[in-house]
């Protein structure tokens, strides 16, 4: 058995093989080659001075076999298998469709948006150009919203399955072994998409189907069953089993379902802002005022505050990233944030949002499951009358939309498509201004100089999760109502984030398996 041993290092000893070899000899007593380590756990503990590295690493004898750092995963020819319709091709469908392969289901994609090479294009394009095409931007497309992100693989939802096999997918295609170890491991906006395409292929190349720019209208039903989809060109899909993997941008899936009779229900969501500091500001506040150096990484931060009863707090942080156009309609403007593997841009930025529930939009209760829906559409169409036209989008000085006064002027910004100044603080919903103004003053006094005037707010950020529930049975994970439909995902409103929503994606094909056979 290797000796699993943890090391507690500065981050330059942390980034020296021979350091941890010399580290590990005076642990264990013993010499240590530097081939006859692997890491196990990677985190930083910046809590106080002096800054340092924990290490979880385990060491082999020289006559002892290492074992593997991802275990094999044995993918089946499924070409002449039952056939699974999987909607969406974000992180839950692609890993629904990997785990079925494993367990000898042919799974039939159909992703209403494009392969991340043509994906790609359109993204630049609506960066530079803001021209939006409705089915190929930052939400829709292949590998989902996640795929032109900040690819963070970290989660809290660790009780619902096992997050490790996610991340040893990621690495086996392709992804850096860090993935297996970091505590807060990320991949990068630049890696991603090369990672989805290996995902494809392996889903191709074992018999699976993929159909890109097909969108699902329809659900077949038969007798309180599901036999399978129509598609927007009129096509029809036959399968017993649907596994709904939409994502939480998908809002005509929606309506579609409602419109024949399939039960939704309203659920707590968040609205707010997109936060962006200059870097080396976070770094300062999180490492002690000292510069961040070679060997430590962007700073970033979490943190809530209970306000008024709601909770506000921070989403998708950022670190050496950008602010992107997340829009997926015309006439509406979503901010996001991404950044690319080496996190080298010189801003920091954040979702801010404060708690939504039903009691919030009172106004709104006579559209049912789709009230939540309702008030972000609103807010999207806010924001885009208060931008600077297409995808330009609104910005305060951060002290000036806690004070409630114009930016008379603006620092640089990240956000490829262009900025304009505009009050915030005085069109967004007040019960959203109120409570980001008294959290922006809570963080402050957890993170000192976090409120400046050299940090900007801008709107809207409003896709951190699905205002809709999809409801499943908690055992079988088939829709409560309707046999063979298996919501799953964020869409479904049963994760979160790129790793939660891979592991529903698997737990959603092993409920297949076992109503099918």
């Amino acid at each position: 058995m290797p000796e699993a041993i943890t090391l507690v290092l500065s981050p330059a000893e942390a980034a020296d093989l021979d350091a941890i070899c010399r580290s590990a000899r005076r642990k264990l007593g013993h010499p240590v080659a530097a081939d006859r380590i692997v890491f196990t756990r990677r985190s930083i503990d910046a809590r106080k001075r002096p800054i340092r590295v924990n290490l979880g690493v385990s060491v082999y004898d020289d006559n002892e076999p290492m074992d593997a750092q991802c275990p094999v995963f044995h993918y089946r020819n499924v070409a002449t298998a039952e056939p699974v319709l999987i909607v969406g091709a974000g992180p839950a469908g692609l890993f629904a469709a990997l785990r079925l392969l494993e367990l000898g289901l042919k799974p039939v994609v159909v992703e209403r948006g494009k392969p991340v090479g043509p994906r790609r294009r359109d993204v630049a394009a609506l960066n530079r150009r803001g021209i939006l095409d409705s089915d190929s931007n930052y939400a829709f497309g292949e590998g989902g919203a996640g795929t032109f992100s900040d690819g963070k693989l970290y989660t809290r939802s660790k009780k619902r399955g096992d997050h490790r096999r996610a991340l040893q997918r990621f690495y086996q295609h392709g992804a850096d072994a860090a993935v297996l170890y970091e505590a807060h491991a990320h991949i990068g906006s630049n890696r991603l998409p090369g990672i989805v395409q290996t995902m494809r292929e392996t889903i191709l190349q074992h018999g699976g189907e993929i159909h890109f720019q097909q969108a699902v209208v329809g659900l077949t039903i038969t007798g309180g069953r599901i036999a399978g989809a129509v598609l927007r060109d009129g096509g029809r899909l036959a399968a017993r089993a649907v596994i709904l993997a939409t994502g939480h941008s998908a809002r005509d899936v929606y309506g579609m379902l409602l419109h024949q009779g399939v039960a939704l229900e309203a659920k707590a969501f968040a609205m707010g802002v997109r936060v962006e500091h200059p870097q080396n500001l976070i770094d300062c506040i999180q490492y002690h005022g000292q510069p961040r150096g070679a060997h430590l990484p962007a700073a970033a931060y979490r943190l809530v505050q209970q306000v008024d009863g709601r909770g506000v707090y921070s989403f998708c942080m950022c670190p050496g990233g950008f602010i992107v156009p997340a829009s997926t309609d015309a006439d509406h403007l979503v901010v996001n944030g991404m950044s690319f593997a080496k996190r080298n841009s010189p801003f920091a930025n954040a979702g801010i949002v404060v708690e939504i529930t039903l009691d919030d939009i009172p106004e709104l209760t006579s559209r049912g499951p789709l009230a939540g829906l309702d008030y972000q559409q609103a807010l999207e169409r806010l924001a885009f009358q208060n931008g600077g036209g297409g995808v330009v989008a609104p910005v305060q000085r951060m002290a000036d939309f806690v004070a409630g006064r114009p930016s008379s002027t603006l620092p640089k910004c990240s956000y490829p498509p262009g900025v304009t100044a505009s009050p915030l603080s005085a069109w967004l919903p007040a019960p959203i201004v109120s409570r980001l103004q008294a959290a922006f003053k809570a963080f402050d006094r957890r993170l000192k100089g976090f409120l400046t005037n050299d940090a900007v707010v801008v709107g809207v950020e409003s896709r951190t999760s699905s205002p809709v529930r999809i409801p499943r049975h908690p055992q079988t994970l088939q829709h409560i109502d309707l046999d063979g439909l298996f919501p799953c995902g964020e869409g479904a409103g049963y994760a979160g984030g790129i790793v939660s929503c891979a592991v529903d994606g698997e737990r959603a094909a092993e409920a297949v398996v076992r109503y099918l056979i």
